[in-house]
């Protein structure tokens, strides 16, 4: 897996100007400010995060994260053109990404379609292929990280936050075993605790485009033990009447990607040809979801992914119903 270097030399400030009074994005260890290259006038958007506020698996997947995103380059994938670590802080140079996240764009269209759906959920399929093509697995797909580029109707969506990805050699047979992700997308072999690859990322795909559909998650529960207990089980329906309009091949692939069994799950290769994504022809019913959405997010109020301790003692707490 071949990377080119995205480390720079010398002081950030000397190549781009911060603008310290905006604010993109913040979370616990980081800030996402507005930032001009000298040189040129471009504007990115800087992730700034302090060295000292990341513990040693944090700063594990920050550096693994970098690495993978010197490899990829797709249109459809958020790109990080280099950083700078200076006294301790470090300063991602990005892709602005100003568009909003994938859901709060769908709710605003005023005609959403099932064609709509496909070609957006198609552009998503074909970035996550591209990666499994390389050996890498995202591991936390969800809606919060697919960004628009801009609030433009014809705005490109890229996926966002390599953070807990991992390579694994291609056609190898390697496993992963670490619990990691975010609750509402983990694939069921995580939670029960076996080895598991690439087609967890293919679960998550499922999970979002249930909710492209329809506006609300196929697992839901107020407590998380509760939660995983229905993933585990992988039981989930299509209510009426939200899905009353909904073609017969857009459920079928949601049925091909929601198994609990991987090795019956649909790959991304798989996903392509199926033929909800090669229809001529669409339902022109409008599909829109802002009143469900804005209730199941409203309800869904863990949206951070959660570490590996965590999951693990909220699965040592499961009933396990085998």
């Amino acid at each position: 897996m071949k990377s080119k270097s995205l480390k720079k030399e010398g002081n950030i400030e000397d190549f781009y100007l911060i603008d310290t009074t905006s604010v993109l994005g913040e979370g616990a260890s980081a800030i996402v400010r507005k930032g001009i290259k000298k040189e040129t006038g471009e504007t990115f958007a800087i992730k700034i995060i302090d060295k000292m506020s990341l513990g040693e698996i944090e700063s594990e997947n920050l550096y693994n994260e970098l690495k993978i995103l010197s490899i990829v380059d797709h249109p459809n994938i958020v790109r990080v053109y280099e950083y700078y670590e200076n006294n301790g802080i470090i300063f991602i140079v990005m892709e602005m990404m100003n568009g909003g996240e994938l859901f709060e764009k769908l709710i605003e269209i005023d005609h959403y379609t099932e064609s709509k759906a496909s070609e957006i959920f198609r552009e998503i399929v074909d970035a996550v292929r591209y990666c499994h093509s390389l050996g890498i697995v995202h591991r936390d797909l969800k809606a919060e990280n697919l960004l628009f580029t801009t609030p433009d109707d014809d705005a490109v969506l890229k996926i966002s936050d390599f953070g807990f990805a991992k390579y694994l050699i291609p056609n190898d047979g390697e496993c992963l075993s670490t619990a990691c992700g975010s609750p509402s997308y983990l694939a069921p072999e995580i939670l029960e605790g076996v080895k598991y690859d690439k087609k967890v990322d293919c679960w998550s795909l499922g999970i979002i485009l249930y909710i492209m559909l329809c506006g609300f998650a196929p697992f839901y529960a107020e407590d998380n033990t509760d939660l995983f207990n229905l993933i585990k089980k992988g039981e989930f329906e299509f209510h009426s009447p939200d899905w009353d309009h909904v073609s017969e091949n857009a459920k079928d692939l949601i049925k091909k990607l929601l198994i609990l069994d991987p090795k019956k799950r649909l790959s991304c290769e798989e996903m392509l040809n199926h033929p909800w994504l090669n229809q001529s022809q669409y339902s022109n019913k409008d599909l829109s979801f802002k009143e469900d959405y804005l209730e199941f997010k409203k309800k869904n109020k863990i949206k951070a992914a959660i570490n590996a301790k965590l999951i693990i003692n909220l699965w040592e707490r499961i009933t396990f119903n085998k």
